[in-house]
Formats: C-alpha cells, structure tokens, sequence
C-alpha cells in the first residue's frame, strides 16, 4: 500500500497525524507515530461519508 498523510500535519517531524491508503473499494487508516501497529479499514463510500460530516461540522 502507498500510505500517505495530510499536509496538515504538525510540525517537527509531521508524526503527529494518520496516514491513509487508498484501495479501490477500502480505504484503511494508520497512526503515523506507529505505522507498523493496527490498521482501521473502512469501505470506500463509508470513509467518503465520514470526510464530508466533518467538514460540514467544522465548516471546512
């Protein structure tokens, strides 16, 4: 997987975020300060959902 993360991340190093990877019908989720522990996976359509409240609830 190409795993990547926002370029909103903090500053320093940029470690205090989450990386996705983007498949084509999933889209899974990692904590960039521990890549090599848990991965969350959600279908694609799921994840597009949750993107969109949250930028409704933070007016982004």
């Amino acid at each position: 997987m190409h795993w990547r993360k926002s370029t909103y991340s903090g500053g320093g190093d940029g470690d205090a975020c989450v990386e996705i990877a983007t498949a084509p019908t999933r889209i899974a989720i990692r904590d960039s300060k521990a890549p090599t522990r848990a991965t969350l996976t959600f279908p694609a359509p799921a994840f597009a959902a949750l993107v969109d409240h949250l930028k409704t609830v933070s007016g982004g």
